[in-house]
């Protein structure tokens, strides 16, 4: 359409196109005063033919099933809905008085009557009407009946009623042929498009023809050009539609639709819509998407964007530029310095991000955290953006980067024990401000992540000044949502705050009786013993490198002793108790990983289990960080107990309480060991089998005593259940949404 114009609003458009005229409004009004001055007399029905008088009785029968909905329940008066029954009864008059009508035309609007009536009960029945949309209904209907045979669009009639009532009305057998007919669709399709603005174009697909077509296209571009780009694409009626749309940014988005690479451009779709990046300057990255200028070209605007997001203004599709520039952080960078894992030599394991700004390395850390190994952001990226920074000062690094995903920055610092060193490359005084912004505002996201964030980081904090510091902003931040009733950051503040608490030496809260959650610091072995077989269930995953055969070679060694029995099987032996508590720990054999052979080991094991009805309640990973996602994939959800014995164990928490949410985790949040993970299975199995309760503050305060040096540097890094604060947090949080 040409000259069509761009509202910012939907709202506009939609007042614009809705305005009845004046002097349709004043017939309907004079008519329907006429219609009330025939009094009683005018209700007196005529001698009705035999022919026509079942379909009166239709009508006198669903005004009786409308009877039986007992709709004066539902705030409608005895006197409202008598006053509908009459008007009926003069609708039936109406039709039978007409000398205008044929039996056919009799016919025809006796059946429309019923046809709204019958309308209503089935809306009513689906709860998309209400009782007070009854006489509202069959107003409609009478004055639309009038119309038509007036000559007479309905098209006001439409326009001043809601969707449903609209719909019937439209959809009736007697008003298929009114004049306005087409026009009333439109108006129609305009009411669900102001309603459903996310389903505008959907809603088009059906009716590209539309005369609003033009403006609703523009209207539903800008809320999603990602549908916009797709419609445009398709070889259909709105696909042309659209791509004779004469707007700038409709042509824009239509012509990049009509191309190979289109989508490559999407990513900085704001700046040239706006003119602040010439589309020609894109298109050498674009021919060449697996190039470094590519990514640094998404980093550029990244920046650009979270700026303007910092003062409100979000531009069109930042989520696509997130999306894009996670997607080739990990398939550029993060898959090549993980794979050579155990290259020793930094020079060739890091070659790859050799070419990267210190920002640029940062959005490698913050978007590609669930890729990305432990040594590959501890020797690697975290190491190297200071390293290319000609003053190495973390806010800096922040100012440069707008302050940009800030907060998952300092998650996964302080995860890998790199927070004090973060925040010692600035001043004191700017590094609590950092650390109280990290706590504020928690209630005024949509999400609970930055809550999450927060516990998960207080968790794995050492320096007990900064401990305090987050403390104090914890309750600060209770007492202003107490303040201002913003009930939502109650209850996160109110849960930090006890989880906090509970870490303090000598606390003595009983925190799952104070959460309502299930015990935290405790594990019963009751609780373990799977139900149809009298005994505990352990399976442990092996994988089939080299560093995989040692480990499972150590594990059976550990259990070659009186208290324990091996029965080797084809695909994984089964460890049992001998005395004590029953346990089994079933464990794949770790056959050759270049011929899958140890994922076949797993699946036999599996299936073993499956098929006997063995539910394990213990689950151990024991192999490298890039095994772990196979190893979660795999975990029953019968696990209640599990050890994730690999580095950055613990950056995988919540991919396992999405499959076992009231779990006891311990994981790692630096370097997974053989020798402690081994430890740990040592104490909890003969915990168990002497029928012990595991209880994690007794248990890890004997383990600590076991190593020194090294081992005891690496053993500090694993987290005991009783401090996932994370996961404790969501189970607490939903436990209150549920009314605890």
């Amino acid at each position: 359409m040409e000259g069509v114009v761009f509202l910012p609003k939907f709202e506009p458009i939609f007042a614009l196109f809705m305005k009845v005229s004046k002097s349709i409004i004043v017939f309907i009004v004079f008519f329907w005063t006429v219609t009330f001055s025939y009094g009683q007399d005018y209700l007196t029905l005529p001698t009705i033919p035999a022919m026509r008088q079942l379909h009166h009785e239709y009508i006198i029968k669903s005004l009786a099933q409308i009877d039986s909905l007992k709709l004066q329940n539902s705030k409608l008066s005895k006197s409202e809905i008598d006053g509908v029954r009459i008007q009926v009864t003069r609708m039936r008059i109406d039709i039978e008085t007409n000398d205008r009508l044929d039996n056919n035309g009799k016919y025809k609007w006796l059946r429309g009557v019923n046809e709204i009536l019958s309308g209503f009960i089935k809306a009513y029945h689906a709860k998309s009407m209400t009782a007070v949309q009854y006489p509202e209904l069959v107003n409609a209907y009478d004055l639309s009946l009038h119309l038509e045979w007036s000559g007479v669009s309905i098209e006001p009639i439409i326009k001043s009623n809601n969707i449903e009532i609209a719909q019937l009305i439209i959809d009736n057998y007697g008003l298929k042929e009114n004049i306005g007919m087409s026009k009333s669709k439109d108006v129609l399709l305009l009411k669900l498009c102001d309603k459903y603005p996310s389903r505008i174009l959907s809603l088009l697909s059906q009716n590209p023809n539309n005369r609003y077509a033009d403006s609703l296209i523009v209207v539903a571009g800008f809320k999603n050009p990602e549908d916009l780009y797709t419609y445009a694409a398709a070889p259909n009626a709105l696909g042309k539609k659209i791509q004779s749309v004469n707007h700038p940014f409709i042509k824009l988005v239509a012509q990049l639709s009509l191309t190979r690479t289109g989508r490559m451009y999407f990513p900085f779709l704001d700046n040239i819509y706006k003119r602040i990046l010439p589309i020609d300057s894109i298109t050498p990255y674009v021919r060449n998407d697996t190039s470094i200028g590519y990514f640094k070209l998404l980093v550029k605007t990244r920046i650009q964007y979270a700026e303007r997001m910092a003062w409100g203004d979000t531009p069109m599709v930042a989520n696509v530029l997130t999306a894009k520039l996670k997607s080739k952080a990990v398939e550029l960078f993060i898959n090549d310095i993980n794979a050579l894992h155990d290259e020793n030599n930094e020079t060739i394991r890091f070659k790859k991000i050799e070419g990267l700004s210190p920002e640029e390395l940062y959005y490698l850390a913050v978007l590609g955290e669930d890729e990305m190994y432990t040594s590959s952001f501890v020797s690697g990226v975290y190491p190297r953006i200071f390293s290319r920074m000609k003053i190495a000062r973390s806010d800096q690094l922040l100012a440069n980067l707008k302050n940009d995903y800030y907060k998952k920055f300092l998650k996964i610092a302080a995860s890998y024990n790199k927070l004090d060193d973060f925040l010692s490359r600035m001043d004191k005084i700017d590094a609590e401000i950092l650390m109280r912004n990290f706590v504020s505002g928690l209630d005024k996201t949509g999400s609970l992540e930055d809550a999450v964030d927060v516990a998960d980081s207080y968790a794995v904090i050492y320096n007990n000044n900064l401990r305090k510091l987050i403390l104090k902003q914890v309750q600060s931040e209770l007492i202003r949502c107490n303040d201002i009733h913003e009930m939502r950051g109650v209850a996160i503040y109110e849960l930090l705050n006890n989880l906090f608490l509970s870490l303090e030496i000598g606390n003595k809260n009983d925190l799952s009786a104070k959460l309502g959650i299930k015990p935290i610091y405790e594990l019963a072995a009751k609780d373990l013993i799977d139900s149809l077989n009298g005994k505990i269930i352990m399976q442990q995953f092996f994988y089939g490198d080299k560093d995989g055969v040692v480990v499972f070679n150590a594990f059976l060694n550990k259990f070659r002793n009186p208290q324990w029995r091996i029965v080797n099987k084809p695909n994984w032996v089964e460890v049992s108790s001998v005395k004590g508590l029953p346990i089994t720990i079933y464990s794949n054999l770790p056959l050759d990983e270049t011929l899958e052979l140890d994922e076949h080991s797993q699946d036999s094991l599996i299936t073993y289990l499956e098929n006997n009805n063995l539910t394990p309640t213990i689950a151990i990973h024991r192999g490298h960080s890039y095994y772990l996602n196979h190893t979660i994939k795999n975990i029953p959800a019968s696990a209640k107990l599990i050890l994730l014995g690999s580095c950055g164990g613990y950056q995988k928490m919540n991919d396992v309480l999405a499959n076992c949410p009231e779990a006891h985790i311990i994981a790692s949040k630096q370097v997974g060991t053989g020798i402690i993970n081994q430890g740990l299975i040592d104490v909890i199995s003969d915990y168990l089998r002497r029928g012990k309760n595991l209880n994690w503050p007794e248990l890890w305060n004997n383990l600590a005593i076991r190593f020194s040096g090294t081992a005891k540097e690496k053993f500090d890094d694993y987290v005991p259940p009783y401090k996932n604060l994370g996961a404790i947090f969501i189970s607490a949080y939903q436990k209150r949404l549920l009314g605890f």
